[in-house]
């Protein structure tokens, strides 16, 4: 497998989510939302459906296309359909947390799936185990289906909003039950979730690339705060949090969103193109090429390039084709993990004065081995250029980041960063070059991992993104 310490040398995002009310086709088009959201979760991934009184499930380990063959979307049958894709955040990527989730209650059957994190999963599973609550996994999502269940409510719709007002986090989450497809996105808006319409029937996905594959309209962004109801009668929206405010993550803009995304009004592509512009006015050097490391860097790296005159080049060539498993070679072969992702084009970069740019640096492992393979490559010089501010502080909103004593920019300044990952200079945006380039204020979006700013309280979190299983297994230690 690809050596731990590549794999966690990037942030990864927590998860994707479609769904679909009220279509002929609903399993299929769960299936194609996914395809499209592949990038946000390559764990796991299921498909529940219904005609309005029976349940189906499917889901499994690995990527969509691998899990879902015509059998199985012959099997999911119904007008109504809700998927997810998943990144597990601690190790724990079983069959058991493979959502969405599924179960009979008092008021008929219900499945639920999200992408996020609730900060206070664990206090709650507490509350409810103390209660009699059984947990079949270490998911949060689970617990908000406990939330549900336990819910004096007169509706499926009161019982929803009582549990989603005593969650903490960041998340967007989706509730199928016989007759209903529900949407919600927590109070600060974190995660992102889209709403669209395809042949009269409504549908919702974490990014609006998944209604390009289908031939979907964008409606609108549901709105922090909001509840959308779906039935046979249309659309509702309702607002249960008492208050609701903006925060959404600009990370997506930076690396997680797919770059044909457009979310918050602003398209991907353009915003990490302009990011790049913003880089090149902030941080000029003189060199004879501008390297992307792909695939984010390259939008950045474009703006970069003409920004500053400096000719665009694919200097790195990504396999696309790397899988989950391989038999790893012996230690000897130097650096072999990033190898296998990525290959220096020798012909071109020998010689030249390099500009390398990048999404991110997390705990500097990966950068250092890129800037040593290209200077292996004959490279005179390579400058780095990052199109995100130093990354200092842990995400505990739905992003899998390590402990912040981890990351590299929370232990060095700008000079021994540069140092440490062995390129001539270093170079991040500014916050100010990044917002510009968004096109958005500050005050509307949560940065907290490179402000530590954090829209949602998170005293004593130990560690981002861990599993409720991890969580007791460190209390009974």
């Amino acid at each position: 497998m690809i050596p731990e310490s590549d794999k966690a040398d990037h942030f990864h995002d927590e998860c994707g989510v479609f769904g679909v009310f009220d279509h002929t086709e609903a399993a299929n088009l769960t299936y194609l939302g996914l395809y499209a959201q592949q990038h946000r979760g390559q764990e796991s991934a299921g498909i529940v459906s219904t005609d309005g009184k029976q349940f189906n499930t499917h889901r499994g380990m690995g990527l969509v296309a691998d899990i879902f063959q015509k059998s199985a979307i012959k099997e999911l049958t119904g007008r109504h359909s809700i998927g997810h894709v998943r990144y597990s955040t601690s190790g724990d990527s079983g069959l058991r947390n493979c959502q969405p989730f599924c179960y009979q209650y008092a008021h008929g059957g219900i499945a639920m799936c999200h992408n996020g994190n609730i900060v206070n999963a664990p206090e709650l599973r507490d509350e409810l185990e103390k209660k009699g609550s059984i947990f079949q996994s270490t998911s949060d999502t689970e617990v908000l289906i406990h939330l549900v269940a336990r819910s004096p409510g007169a509706t499926m719709q009161d019982r929803l909003a009582e549990a989603v007002n005593r969650l903490s986090g960041g998340f967007s989450l989706l509730v199928l039950v016989e007759k209903r497809l529900v949407g919600v996105r927590d109070q600060n808006g974190i995660r992102p979730l889209v709403l669209g319409q395809l042949d009269g029937a409504w549908v919702l996905a974490s990014e609006t690339c998944a209604f390009d594959l289908i031939g979907a309209t964008f409606v609108r962004d549901v709105e922090p705060g909001e509840m959308v109801v779906i039935d046979e009668h249309g659309l509702q929206s309702l607002h249960p949090f008492s208050e609701s405010a903006g925060k959404f993550c600009v990370f997506e803009y930076v690396y997680f969103a797919r770059p044909d995304s457009t979310l918050e009004g602003v398209n991907v592509y353009q915003a990490r193109y302009r990011i790049g512009v913003e880089l090149a006015k902030e941080s000029p050097v003189e060199a004879d090429l501008v390297i992307p490391v792909p695939d984010s860097g390259v939008p950045p790296a474009m703006g970069y390039a003409e920004a500053s005159c400096i000719p665009f080049q694919m200097g790195l060539i990504r396999n696309h084709y790397v899988g989950r498993t391989f038999i790893e070679p012996k230690q000897s072969i130097r650096n072999f993990g990033v190898k296998l992702k990525l290959n220096p084009n020798r012909e071109l970069i020998k010689g030249k004065r390099v500009i390398l740019v990048d999404d991110s640096i997390v705990r500097g492992t990966t950068s250092r081995k890129i800037v040593e393979m290209v200077r292996a490559a004959g490279a005179k010089e390579i400058h780095m250029r990052i199109s995100s501010p130093p990354t200092k502080h842990s995400c505990f909103y739905g992003v899998d980041t390590p402990d912040a004593n981890e990351l590299m920019a929370n232990k060095m300044n700008l000079d021994e960063m540069c140092k440490a990952i062995g390129a001539d200079s270093l170079a991040f945006v500014s916050f100010e070059g990044m917002y510009r380039a968004v096109g958005k204020q500050r005050s509307l979006h949560c940065d907290a991992c490179f402000s530590g700013d954090y829209p949602v309280p998170v005293e004593g979190k130990r560690s981002p993104q861990l599993s409720l299983l991890h969580f007791h297994s460190r209390r009974s230690e």
